[in-house]
């Protein structure tokens, strides 16, 4: 039997924690360890701990462990934010509002903040522009990643003419229709519930607030929100033979889809943001969106985890509606992209040191990896090669970005406008609110050339058939 001793000299600390180190042990020599496999075992747990809250085996000791290292931070009415911000780099600035702009100063003077970069597409959000990338040392930060935890973009490409658009339409459209489910609240009926092994998760029984999400991401998977996110038939141009998607240069059929982890992220960020806004007190106005958490604390820990499951629940989804939509028309994918643009990772910087990257809308694009950058749901889209651009924090645009705020598009784009848009470009629209026209967008082309540091452009997607949410405030 391991003892209190033995696990001392071995590096466990003194306290409860020996308790359930002893505890863990037990149960690994009735598996039949011996005793240097056993404290093999347990090191990992010590070492990183987030890492095993979802293991029935050690998820008590690994939640101890996370307590007995969160640091005793002295809780005040104050927080000392930088004179002026930390530096960073900014690309296509006169495409970006000076709000943008500032907010993105604003959140490189917390603490916390170590570097920075303002994407092409950037415009204002809430705390953190969307499209800013934010490096923070040992925190993260709920709200620079957002309330859409890995929304992502997915493509799928099809070893068939793209001519099939024209010649099956009607099948096209109804495989969007009958296929997909879009809306804040909407979810599939019972008798069309999917199946996927991201419901057996075992993360999902980690935390009282995660088991309350699983009934619900049930529910919800394989579906899409409102606003600007959609699934799409359309043509995909790749420019040259390319080794890392195997394909020959030439046209294929694609679909493209926008989507995110539902109300799964929207309920883990707002949990974790307020717990953040009780422990920085001292942020004033719209900086109390930018509350962090200690990396190794107890709830840094818990969101981190939460998150990474969130991005495994949106990477479900699309998996989900791409399946179903191309089935319904006997389509099997030959190659797929897919990236995140609301995320945190830990990264290492230029100069070695270790951080965490905030992309808040922003591609990831280190160098030799694949994304997409889409336009509007009229306008091209492209797949890229990341640069791995160190002043851009290996970041790239994750879309246009808005010209226009959404109140602005209604007041100054009638659905007659944006029709006439989508005719001449030969799109069908179904759903959609007239505060997603395309005429609320940038420029896609000035947003890509703006950024041709950052990302190669390999192949141009054209949109075709486009299904989003009915959105009310259509005029």
């Amino acid at each position: 039997m391991l003892s209190g001793k033995i696990l001392k000299a071995n590096g466990w600390p003194e306290g409860k924690i020996i308790g359930l180190a002893k505890a863990a042990a037990e149960r690994l020599e009735r598996d039949g360890l011996a005793q240097d496999e056993v404290l093999a075992r347990l090191a990992p747990v010590r070492l990183d701990p987030g890492a095993y809250l979802a293991d029935p085996r050690f998820a008590d000791l690994a939640r101890e462990v996370i307590r007995w290292m969160a640091p005793l931070e002295a809780h005040d009415d104050t927080v000392a934010l930088r004179e002026r911000p930390s530096d960073y780099a900014i690309w296509g600035a006169e495409q970006i509002e000076p709000a943008a702009i500032r907010q993105m100063e604003q959140a490189l003077r917390l603490p916390v903040a170590v570097a920075g970069a303002l994407m092409p597409d950037a415009h204002p959000g809430y705390g953190l522009p969307i499209g800013g990338v934010l490096a923070t040392h040992e925190a993260v930060i709920p709200y620079a990643v957002g309330v859409d935890i890995a929304c992502r973009m997915r493509l799928s490409l099809y070893p068939v003419s793209p001519y099939l658009l024209g010649q099956r339409r009607n099948d096209f459209r109804r495989s969007l229709m009958e296929r997909t489910r879009f809306g804040q609240r909407e979810t599939w009926e019972r008798r069309d519930l999917p199946d996927h092994p991201v419901l057996e998760d075992p993360a999902w029984q980690a935390t009282r607030l995660l088991k309350s999400l699983q009934i619900n991401a049930s529910r919800q998977l394989g579906t899409s929100g409102s606003g600007n996110h959609f699934v799409e038939w359309g043509v995909f141009r790749l420019y040259a033979d390319d080794a890392q998607l195997q394909l020959a240069a030439g046209e294929y059929l694609a679909l493209l889809s926008h989507s995110g982890s539902r109300s799964v992220g929207f309920k883990i960020a707002n949990t974790f943001t307020d717990v953040a806004a009780r422990e920085r007190v001292g942020l004033d106005g719209e900086l109390r969106r930018l509350a962090w958490l200690a990396l190794n604390s107890e709830a840094g820990q818990d969101y981190w985890f939460a998150m990474e499951l969130a991005g495994r629940f949106a990477s479900a989804n699309h998996q989900v509606i791409h399946h179903r939509v191309a089935a319904a028309l006997g389509m099997k994918e030959v190659a797929s992209v897919e990236n995140h643009h609301n995320f945190a990772q830990l990264e290492t910087l230029a100069n070695g040191e270790d951080a965490v990257v905030h992309r808040k809308g922003a591609t990831p694009a280190e160098k030799g990896i694949l994304g997409i950058i889409p336009g509007s749901m009229a306008d091209a889209g492209y797949v890229v090669r990341g640069r791995g651009e160190a002043k851009a924090l290996n970041s790239a645009s994750h879309g246009a970005g808005r010209a226009m705020s959404r109140n602005t598009a209604l007041r100054s784009i009638t659905r007659r406008l944006r029709d006439q848009y989508l005719h001449e470009r030969g799109v069908t629209l179904l759903g959609g609110g007239v505060d997603e026209a395309p005429q609320a967008y940038k420029d896609i082309e000035n947003v890509i050339t703006s950024q041709g540091d950052l990302v190669e452009v390999i192949g141009k997607f054209t949109p075709r058939i486009v299904r989003m949410a009915d959105e009310p405030g259509d005029i």
